[in-house]
């Protein structure tokens, strides 16, 4: 499998970039299925959230021209996207999944709304036909390191997240948010944590809008606000200290007029608009209004880096707890890579099996069933036993990532390599070496055992092979042709 990655994120890119390249919830499975059209794309999903977009596929090569699908599929100009765009490839795609999965690559870290993303962006991707075998054993690998994160360290002891930090730069700027009128624009997931961090702090009303009357009005006698229809929405605006904006529009929701129409009912009190939209939902003029501050996604990042720097251990913890799950998902992938191969192996040995026996089967005729069987018993003992060390040679190689002993064996033995892993020791071995100074024998361990199932799986394929003493087909050569997965249905 060769693993792309492709994507632009609030680390690389300022939020006017970014906000031109979002993807809404109603457009993901149609721009997914999109990108999977794109030459020499298998499989393929999208992750779209306030802070990142990313394309992950599986690729024939690393040919495949992802990065030209962002600029043709937004219409935007090469040269004022490419400087903003990273690339991962294979181990170094695995990490940055698990990564962000695990919210270590988040402007809050320990935040767990983007687990939610990943999975919500991974189903679709799968409504859309778009993932098959290879990213379904990624991501589910990619879900599990990220719970293990969670339930074996503390990044996620406390509760935060682009919402709490936003409510924490609202209590930053006026010292207290008691009896402040809060302003809740949207009624999303991220309202709903914004209103829970806002209750906590103890604010006078909470107002709350949204295009949906339904879920307005669920929020709001969750946290007993009180709900604004969404057509006065900006009569009602001027009455709020702090606006809190996250509403998906693809256009800005408050403009200057509204700030200068808000500033002449206020008397010019001040008033913050919070916008965690993306894009966004208030334009920048309004923010040169006098008494108006606005505030967007980028603005958080000073307050986040607070959060970060208390997280710094239970972060680092995480690292090392990731890096040992990129390097059980590399074992793994290597050992079903190298799968193909060893069945190719057992089923030469078998065909060879089966026509000495059918090339004696007239000399054998005077044996009984039971003498039969035990012939039988005797020549499949024989093949196994000459095929062990080949096949050992082969897992052994595949451990180490020795394309040059895998691709010597296979030509020995006249099998392919079918999509076998390539590559010298991983980085990311590497790094699990570093921190587990002296050596770990129970890793080893539990990395020799990875290998059993795809032999497992082998053996069972090549035994299905097996026909019998009694077979009379003709004795034709046969081939054992080892295909890469195609391309998932769509």
């Amino acid at each position: 499998m060769t693993l792309a990655l492709v994507g632009v994120n609030y680390k690389t890119a300022p939020i006017a970039l970014r906000e031109q390249i979002a993807i809404s919830r109603e457009e993901l499975a149609e721009t997914t299925r999109a990108l999977a059209e794109v030459e020499g794309v298998t499989e393929c999903m999208i992750v779209s959230t306030c802070n990142r977009v990313e394309l992950l596929a599986a690729v024939d090569s690393r040919d495949a021209d992802l990065t030209g699908f962002l600029y043709r599929h937004f219409g935007l100009d090469r040269m004022l996207l490419e400087p903003h765009i990273y690339q991962q490839h294979d181990q170094d795609a695995v990490r940055h999944l698990f990564r962000v999965a695990a919210s270590l690559d988040s402007m809050v870290v320990g935040e767990p709304q983007i687990l939610g993303q990943v999975k919500e962006a991974f189903a679709v991707a799968r409504a859309a036909g778009t993932v098959a075998g290879q990213l379904e054993h990624l991501l589910q690998s990619a879900f599990a390191a990220a719970k293990k994160v969670r339930t074996e360290t503390q990044i996620g002891s406390s509760s935060v997240s682009i919402a709490s930090v936003a409510v924490d730069l609202a209590r930053r700027i006026f010292g207290s948010l008691q009896g402040r009128t809060v302003f809740l624009v949207g009624a999303g997931k991220m309202s709903a944590l914004a209103a829970r961090h806002l209750v906590q702090q103890g604010t006078g009303a909470i107002l709350v809008s949204n295009r949906s009357q339904d879920r307005a009005l669920q929020m709001a006698s969750q946290f007993q606000g009180r709900v604004i229809p969404y057509e006065q929405l900006y009569e009602a605006a001027s009455d709020a200290d702090i606006v809190i904006s996250s509403t998906g529009a693809p256009l800005p929701i408050f403009r200057r007029e509204h700030g200068q129409a808000f500033m002449h009912r206020r008397r010019n009190r001040p008033m913050f608009f919070i916008d965690i939209a993306v894009p966004r939902d208030v334009d920048q003029e309004m923010g040169k209004l006098e008494g108006i501050f606005v505030y967007d996604i980028d603005d958080l990042q000073a307050v986040a880096a607070a959060h970060r720097a208390e997280r710094s251990r239970e972060a680092s913890d995480a690292e090392t707890l990731i890096a040992g799950e990129v390097e059980r998902f590399e074992q793994k992938q290597r050992a079903v890579d190298v799968a193909p191969a060893i069945v190719a192996l057992q089923r030469q040995g078998e065909e060879i099996r089966q026509a000495e026996l059918r090339r004696v089967q007239g000399r054998l005729g005077g044996l009984n069933t039971e003498q039969l069987a035990a012939v039988e018993a005797l020549t499949r003992s024989l093949v196994n036993k000459f095929l062990h060390p080949p096949m050992q040679a082969l897992k052994q190689a595949a451990r180490e990532a020795d394309q040059v002993r895998l691709d010597a064996v296979c030509e020995a033995w006249s099998v392919s390599a079918g999509v076998a892993y390539s590559g010298v020791e991983s980085k990311e071995l590497a790094r699990v070496k570093k921190v587990k100074a002296g050596g770990d024998p129970a890793s080893a361990a539990s990395a020799g055992a990875a290998q059993a199932p795809a032999a497992q799986a082998g053996a069972a394929q090549a035994g299905t092979a097996q026909t019998g003493l009694n077979n009379d087909r003709t004795d034709k050569k046969k081939t054992a042709p080892v295909s890469a997965s195609g391309k998932a249905s769509r």
